[in-house]
């Protein structure tokens, strides 16, 4: 296992270290300001962190020494003409006989940085960024500059290219409500899954719309939602508008893809081409956020459950984590270590990692926890930490 951890905190980034009398966290980095992801690059062992500053807004934030010293990296900006639309997703009371009317630009601007991905070692400068509105940013310099990936923006799921003119075609994109804080209600990447076999074959999802797919290095997108369902929309079976909370896929076998939506847990074992829904509601395996994928068997993913979208919060009071190891055919439940009264954490959609037989996850009550058994038993490695946002092992 790793001998670091990074959490991504609403105070700031705080590493933790394995020492021989247990793990310890550093001094604070970016004290008092939210960080929302905070990963190392196993290429070359940058740190990289999003800040999510209220007066100065979003950027990114790097160490190239193994986090003593922290330095901005240039912004993430949408070019001049980006645009949107918003205010689309159908509601359930949605009349589809009612006029559409016409479509609601807005100016696309940087909002979150939500995630941040790391290319193959054949791409030594490649970075990707995935944002709130629904952009993904990609580097080829290590993080000095960054493009928007104009084929997936201007994507005919979200109208076409506004770039030159009005929508060519409907845009079935809806918001996240992790956009809310801003004052908007607009879509968003968080998550970026790239083939190890193949640095062209990336996988991302946004939230609310699906998971999309490119073989070409971004040329060109698909989308990939085949068996997903949604509850909160007149067609459950839609092609768009889709809330995958987070996507996760196994390193040793890249075609085993897992998600946990806001409608259930699905795995694909055919790189996403279709979904099978593997909820198990009566053993608490639904609703939930962050979802791990064992490196090494793709049959292999681990939840951590939530009552449900009215009550985010583990079920009954007590803290569980769930693992398959079957594709999700079945479920076992752990608890062993953490509490089973009175807790009401939630853990997010970035808070839990894996990392061999270990895992790590932060809940927004600040509340760590980790385990060496492949989740079996959890020992708890602080309560008072800021509202945890992501966890990754460095």
């Amino acid at each position: 296992m790793s001998d670091v951890i990074l959490l991504g905190t609403r105070k700031g980034t705080v590493i933790l270290d394995r020492t021989p009398s247990g793990w310890r966290p550093r001094s604070m980095a970016h004290a008092g300001i939210p960080v929302c992801y905070a990963a190392r690059d196993p290429r070359d062992g940058t740190l990289w962190a999003s800040l999510d500053h209220g007066h100065w807004g979003p950027k990114l934030s790097r160490s190239h020494d193994g986090g003593k010293r922290w330095e901005d990296a240039p912004s993430i900006r949408y070019p001049q003409g980006a645009r949107y639309i918003v205010k689309y997703l159908p509601t359930p009371d949605f009349d589809p006989g009612a006029p559409t009317g016409q479509p609601e630009y807005a100016d696309a601007t940087v909002f979150k940085i939500w995630n941040i991905a790391f290319g193959s070692a054949a791409q030594p400068g490649r970075l990707y960024a995935g944002t709130i509105p629904g952009g993904l940013f990609i580097s080829d310099d290590g993080g000095e500059s960054w493009e928007l990936n104009r084929p997936l923006w201007n994507h005919e799921s979200r109208g076409g290219d506004l770039f030159n003119g009005d929508a060519t075609s409907e845009n079935r994109w809806g918001g996240t409500p992790a956009s809310i804080d801003y004052g908007v209600f607009e879509p968003g990447i968080h998550s970026i899954v790239i083939d190890p076999r193949d640095p062209d074959h990336i996988h991302v999802a946004a939230s609310s719309a699906g998971v999309l797919e490119t073989r070409d290095g971004g040329r060109s997108w698909a989308g990939r939602n085949q068996g997903m369902l949604m509850d909160y929309l007149p067609d459950p079976a839609a092609e768009w508008g889709h809330d995958p909370h987070f996507v996760a896929g196994c390193l040793d076998q890249p075609d085993h893809l897992w998600q946990q939506n806001h409608c259930g847990v699905f795995y694909s074992d055919d790189g996403a081409r279709s979904w099978c829904k593997v909820s198990v509601p009566e053993d608490g395996v639904n609703f939930g956020f962050p979802i791990a994928a064992d490196a090494r068997d793709g049959r292999t993913a681990w939840v951590i459950p939530a009552h449900g979208d009215a009550q985010r919060m583990a079920i009954d009071g007590g803290l569980s984590v769930a693992r398959t190891t079957d594709g999700g055919r079945s479920w076992q439940t752990f608890r062993t270590g953490l509490p089973q009264q009175n807790a009401y954490d939630i853990v997010l959609r970035h808070g839990l990692d894996a990392a061999g037989d270990s895992l790590c996850f932060g809940s927004t009550t600040g509340n760590v926890y980790l385990s060496d058994d492949r989740g079996e038993s959890w020992r708890c490695m602080g309560n008072n930490f800021p509202p945890v946002y992501s966890v990754r092992f460095g």
